[in-house]
């Protein structure tokens, strides 16, 4: 596995975050449209398998407190957005993205 810093480690973390971030955006049609949600689902899958693929490719020499950190905040941020893929596997579309509250806070 390829030596990676700490800063590029921080810059995969955010690119995984921004990913779901359009995800959990699109989980607004599949409230409003639900013909819409196999398509929805099927984008949040593959942006919470990205996100998960660049979470295990940071090595164990480019982790920091920032670093874990912000893993943490990836972490619950996939952790919502499995939640609101679940609501759309079960055909709850009411619940889909009311807390959208977005958490880019960092801690």
């Amino acid at each position: 596995m390829p030596e990676i810093s700490p800063g590029t480690a921080l810059r995969q973390l955010q690119q995984a975050q921004a990913g779901m971030k359009k995800a959990r955006q699109a989980l607004q049609l599949a409230k409003h449209d639900p013909s819409a949600a196999p398509k929805v689902l099927k984008l949040g899958w593959e942006s919470l398998a990205q996100a998960h693929r660049l979470l295990a490719a940071i090595p164990l020499s480019a982790v920091t407190e920032p670093v874990l950190t912000r893993q943490l905040a990836v972490q619950r941020y996939a952790t919502a957005l499995v939640v609101r893929l679940r609501r759309i596997v079960r055909n709850e579309f009411a619940g889909a993205d009311d807390d959208l509250g977005d958490d880019d806070t960092e801690f």
